[in-house]
């Protein structure tokens, strides 16, 4: 998990735990500006203000916002050793060198050795593809890695989503006559590797300049600036960008620039021509596929947003390099066949049934030990562990332990006297940086700020736990402990109509950098049409001043007990995301509330 990845799938997922929460307002744009671009644009101040949030401030970037085009992707060789990478690969083609594309385990990995393989395999036929065991081989370039390069005569590999920090791997790759172009997304180490060249937007004298690309998006710009120099079409590349927008959806990267139009067409494609993987995979979810449709229609009972990628499409795509093989992955992402990408989707849904499973008797076996820890309601941090817990979901696990506790949380799994597993944070906390304060405890560990890994001897782990814990008390402040909900604005019901909707949707894809909009409300109360469903959530019907010509749906999810509350029939405040919900072919307007807090 990447930096920002935790965060996100908090901010998407508040509302599945009622817990108290803190409001922070947004700070609003320059009021000029959104006088000018309420104006301009023919839009009411509520969304000028969105867009000053975003950065947007004239008529012409409104315009490039609400209207991408693949025009404004930059030229792929701006990216630093581009001209390097592109020579050799041409010179491996023209040569027939056996070529191998070589990635993570992870969506991103897989799907960029997808889009790589796919791309080359129609130029150049002497070429193989590669996914490390999580297991054996674990993140990265591995010596195994090399090893199958060798004995199989390779004598170039193209690694994606990793390698930036591989120095010994390429080194031993250089032993071996082995050259490696490294396509990372990484910030680098001290020291790079001796790759014959290296494409990263984050290392130093890249000029590039969009910083937040995926790995995948590395390798489609790695194949785009291929198409450049041969003079071949350019939809020889975007026909990928679907692949490109999966990764950035599943790896939690910025939805900002050159993503956001990425994203933009690549959710196009999947709606309306998606190809024979991923229409598969949809078939196992509850998303489904509608007969008749146009070739420029949707194709499916519900518009796929970034967000059904992030929990539909993803999980399962991850669920393969989990469980068994990422090259699973691989094969049914590259495959044209619907029959034999059916069979894969239905192996990979197998796994992912699997994974599942797992995450969920792992979490209540933790949740139990949880419930033993003595004095645990003062405790700042959580470190929970048992042997026999598999090691592909404890990410997972401990990032569903924040979500109830909302603390840092770190999860491991005991095998032979060794303790493996993954720490996730809370927003604003370094979890690495507490981590790295016991190193002298572990075996190994790496991560980021809201993320980890670690290995550690149980001889060590009591120590691990009481110094762990110290320094989140020592570190951690008073805001962090509460989950945050920003607020982009303040808007009246009698604002909301079908119009605003559909201005607002074209602020999408939403994701991080440019988040489904939050806004507030006060004063709302109950229609006397509230009730409980499901056990856990709230239907409500809400008017807003006692307007009851103007009432709204409404759904709180985990939040029935704020039921009591909204039948009193006082006023209180609501803050929500505004969505379109299909019931019976219906389309209306429903508030998907985040929190309620009585006035």
């Amino acid at each position: 998990m990447r930096v920002e990845q935790f965060y996100y799938l908090c901010e998407l997922n508040l509302e599945l735990h009622s817990m108290e929460k803190r409001w922070k307002n947004k700070k609003a744009g320059d009021q000029n500006t959104i006088d000018i671009l309420s104006k301009e644009l023919n839009i009411n101040k509520t969304l000028a203000n969105l867009l000053t949030q975003r950065g947007v401030s004239t008529f012409d970037e409104a315009k490039k916002f609400f209207r991408p085009t693949l025009n404004d992707l930059y030229d792929p060789f701006l990216m630093l050793n581009m001209d390097k990478a592109i020579d050799r690969i041409s010179k491996a083609i023209a040569k027939d060198e056996r070529i191998l594309i070589y990635g993570d385990y992870d969506v991103d990995g897989t799907t960029a050795v997808a889009l790589v393989y796919s791309y080359f395999l129609k130029i150049h036929k002497n070429i193989d593809f590669y996914i490390p065991d999580r297991y054996k081989e674990g993140y990265g370039i591995s010596f195994n890695g090399i090893d199958y390069a060798e004995e199989n005569n390779i004598s170039l590999v193209i690694s994606l989503d990793c390698g930036i920090k591989a120095v010994d791997k390429v080194k031993y790759a250089n032993e071996k006559h082995v050259d490696f172009i490294i396509c990372d997304h990484h910030l680098p180490g001290d020291e790079l590797p001796p790759a014959f060249a290296i494409l990263d937007p984050k290392q130093n004298h890249c000029l590039y300049p969009y910083k937040e690309l995926s790995g995948c998006g590395v390798g489609f710009k790695l194949v785009q600036a291929y198409g450049i120099k041969h003079n071949l079409p350019k939809e020889d590349a975007f026909q990928y960008l679907d692949l490109a927008t999966i990764s950035i959806a599943a790896d939690i990267v910025d939805i900002t620039g050159e993503n956001r139009i990425i994203a933009y067409y690549g959710l196009e494609m999947i709606n309306k021509n998606p190809r024979p993987g991923v229409e598969s995979i949809l078939e196992f979810t509850n998303i489904k596929k509608v007969e008749g449709k146009t070739a420029d229609e949707n194709k499916f009972n519900k518009v796929l947003t970034i967000s059904d990628l992030v929990f539909t499409v993803a999980p399962r795509i991850n669920a393969a390099g989990r469980i068994s093989d990422g090259s699973n992955s691989v094969n049914l992402l590259k495959c044209n066949d619907k029959e034999k990408s059916r069979e894969i989707a239905n192996n990979i849904n197998n796994f992912n049934i699997e994974r599942r499973e797992l995450d969920t008797q792992i979490t209540k076996e933790a949740l139990e030990i949880i419930e033993n820890i003595e004095n645990f309601g003062e405790h700042k941090s959580t470190i929970v562990y048992k042997e026999g817990w598999h090691k592909g979901v404890l990410g997972i696990v401990a990032s569903r332990l924040t979500e109830t506790y909302y603390r840092p949380t770190i999860v491991l799994a005991l095998e032979d006297g060794v303790l493996t597993g993954s720490a996730r944070s809370v927003k604003g906390f370094d979890i690495y940086a507490a981590i790295d304060s016991c190193s002298d405890l572990f075996e190994n560990f790496g991560g980021h700020k809201f993320a980890a890994g670690l290995t550690i001897k149980k001889s060590n782990i009591k120590e691990f736990i009481r110094r762990f814990e110290n320094s989140v008390t020592d570190n951690i402040e008073k805001k962090m402990e509460v989950p945050e909900i920003e607020i982009d604005g303040l808007l009246s019901l009698k604002d909301i109509n079908d119009k605003f909707l559909a201005l607002l949707n074209q602020f999408a894809p939403f994701g991080p950098g440019n988040l489904a909009p939050v806004f507030m409300t006060s004063n709302v109360r109950d229609s006397g049409f509230s009730r409980i469903v499901g056990q856990k959530h709230l239907k409500m019907k809400l008017v807003e001043n006692g307007n009851f010509d103007n009432m709204f749906d409404a759904i709180a999810f985990q939040q029935s007990d704020k039921f009591d509350m909204v039948k009193k029939n006082l006023p209180f405040d609501i803050c929500y995301a505004i969505e379109e919900n299909i019931w019976q072919n219906k389309t209306s307007i429903q508030l998907k509330v985040r929190d309620i807090v009585q006035n």
